[in-house]
């Protein structure tokens, strides 16, 4: 199509150990800087033990909850087979593959179409600290 370019950029994203980091506003100023207007942004996280979310960004007890869910759903005192890594890594798979690794979000007048409690979160699985790549790829209309 005449017009669209396309525009790529990695994050590195650190963490503190398991949690939910809120980097909203790092996308936004990555968009801001290409001079986004309007198109498609993909968000990809490239670990399998981190995944992405977009989630509610107001109340905090909101990921609280989420990552108790999550404990529940891939305890880490399960007898897994792949154990080499510690008794976090399977676990953290599993969690990246119930979530997701990948985000797709409209962009409409320069900005990401979120919702007014919505915020774009890397979600560390692991309990160590890490430095994740998270690949940002926009494709649309940009500024001059």
């Amino acid at each position: 199509m005449a017009g669209l370019e396309e525009r790529s950029h990695v994050l590195t994203v650190p963490t503190r150990g398991k949690g939910f980091v809120n980097f909203t506003r790092a996308v936004a100023a990555w968009l801001e800087s290409i001079r986004a207007q309007g198109g498609l942004l993909t968000v990809f996280v490239t670990h399998t033990s981190a995944s992405l979310t977009i989630q509610e960004n107001a109340d905090p007890n909101v990921r609280v909850d989420l990552l108790d869910a999550l404990e529940r759903l891939a305890p880490e005192d399960h007898p897994y087979v792949h154990h080499e890594e510690g008794p976090d890594d399977m676990p953290s798979h599993i969690k990246s593959m119930l979530t997701s690794v990948s985000l797709s979000i409209p962009v409409r007048e320069g900005a990401m179409t979120l919702g007014i409690w919505q915020g774009v979160y890397l979600i560390e699985h692991r309990t160590s600290p890490n430095k994740r790549q998270v690949v940002l790829s926009y494709i649309g209309r940009v500024g001059e």
